[in-house]
């Protein structure tokens, strides 16, 4: 989980590879409007395709952010049940019925320094100075608080350097995988 700009896709596809040497499965989601899913890898659809795939059960999870739609295919049920561990890209907002239906899941929290964050979504240009200014008050709100429920969210900062947040995603995943993990 992450604002916009935080670097979620770029440090998703970069963890790809070591991921799936761990036996860890990357999820695609499925969006309603391409230009959300530039430089993620994510399956777009309309609005009316993604209504007939959520009415038909097609998702494990979904939710409406930013006007858009996404969606978790379900299969991810089954890779869970085969033992694997999943990553997905989700939303903060949605966290409490992603708990609800995964009690074991790990939130991530990727964070990003406000103005290297400002910077990346005024580079990125898709939004004008005072939805960016918008993002970043929304951003304060969902990094106040430690806990959601009784689970903690862990931190990754991705202001730096991309493989610094890579290798700390990797060691978080190995530890939170321990046996007597808390």
């Amino acid at each position: 989980m992450g604002p916009s700009g935080s670097g979620k896709d770029s440090l998703i596809e970069a963890a790809r590879g070591p991921l799936r040497v761990r036996n860890c499965e990357v999820v695609r989601r499925v969006i309603t409007r391409s230009a959300e899913s530039v430089g993620e890898d994510a399956i777009e659809v309309s609005r009316e395709e993604f209504e007939r795939r959520r009415n038909n059960g097609d998702f494990a999870l979904s939710w409406q952010a930013n006007g858009l739609d996404y969606g978790i295919p379900v299969r991810i049920d089954q890779w869970l049940k085969e033992g694997r561990d999943v990553l997905i890209n989700a939303s903060r907002g949605h966290l409490t019925e992603a708990q609800q239906r995964y009690p074991t899941l790990l939130p991530v929290l990727l964070t990003v320094k406000d103005d290297v964050l400002r910077e990346r979504l005024l580079r990125r240009g898709r939004e004008s100075p005072a939805e960016i200014e918008a993002r970043l008050c929304r951003n304060a709100l969902f990094t106040a608080d430690d806990t959601i429920g009784d689970t903690q969210i862990r931190r990754l900062d991705n202001s730096g350097d991309l493989a610094v947040t890579v290798a700390s995603l990797l060691e978080l995943l190995s530890v939170s995988a321990e046996p007597d993990r808390t």
